[in-house]
């Protein structure tokens, strides 16, 4: 089993900037991907970035440019950097592993921290 907490979700105004952490804890071996998705109020579930155990990354279309996510190995943990943020971006944010490489099914997930960007 593996536990992922997250944390440093909050309120920013547009333009601004947070960064979620993401710590995963239990049988981490199994891990390869380490992913953020999100969802806003009334709308479906999507990729927002992923990081492979080797260091290859994904990030969805709509924050190319603006996140970075990166593994801070030495701390175990899983960085989201969020900058430029917009009101669009608002949503709770998932902190998800998964097993294989791209991740398609996740087999872990956080209990989610809530951005919410003003405008």
């Amino acid at each position: 089993q593996v536990q992922l907490a997250e944390s440093g979700g909050g309120l920013v105004q547009a333009g601004g900037s947070l960064r979620l952490s993401c710590r995963p804890s239990g049988s981490i071996f199994s891990i390869n991907a380490m992913s953020w998705l999100r969802q806003a109020p009334g709308k479906q579930r999507e990729l927002v970035a992923s990081v492979s155990s080797a260091g290859s990354t994904y990030y969805a279309d709509s924050v190319k440019g603006r996140f970075t996510i990166s593994r801070d190995n030495a701390k175990n943990t899983v960085l989201l950097q969020m900058n430029s943020l917009k009101p669009e971006d608002t949503a709770v944010y998932y902190c998800a592993a998964a097993r294989s490489w791209p991740p398609g099914l996740y087999d872990y997930w956080g209990q989610g921290t809530q951005v919410t960007v003003s405008s």
